[in-house]
């Protein structure tokens, strides 16, 4: 089951203020409130982002593939970054959450000095804390 907990909650708050403001008569900026919650909750939910694997399954399938492994979690920005200037090449990436695989979170705390820092993307066994959009674009095909 992937986490909806913090895209729900940004719907819910955008339509609980929406309709605050709606009430008071303030529609436009109701409206206005209503679009960037809910930009918020899809930008944040599990449907910007490929599958989640386990930490152990995404490093298997990379050593049989050479594919990168990409470690995040929901609500990161610089994750969000990431999958949006991928764009569909996102799904040539195996991607981790590491609040949904303690093992995943240990992996990243193993190479960024025992933070939790994302994303950190692993290529040939190497990690690459939050790398360049533009060159894990090239990494992934397409450049």
């Amino acid at each position: 089951m992937r986490s909806w907990a913090l895209p729900s909650a940004f719907v819910l708050v955008g339509a609980g203020l929406a309709a605050g403001s709606i009430a008071r008569g303030d529609t436009g900026a109701g409206l206005f409130l209503l679009a960037v919650f809910l930009l918020l909750g899809g930008v944040n939910s599990p449907l910007l982002f490929p599958r989640s694997l386990t930490s152990a399954e995404a490093l298997r399938r990379s050593e049989a593939d050479g594919r990168p492994v990409v470690y995040w979690r929901p609500g990161c920005t610089f994750c969000i970054r990431l999958r949006l200037r991928l764009g569909a090449r996102a799904r040539r990436a195996y991607w981790v959450n590491i609040w949904r695989d303690p093992e995943a979170a240990a992996v990243v705390r193993s190479v960024n000095d025992g933070n939790e820092t994302v994303p950190t993307v692993f290529v040939d066994g190497r990690a690459h804390t939050n790398p360049d959009p533009g060159w894990l674009r090239t990494v992934v095909g397409g450049g």
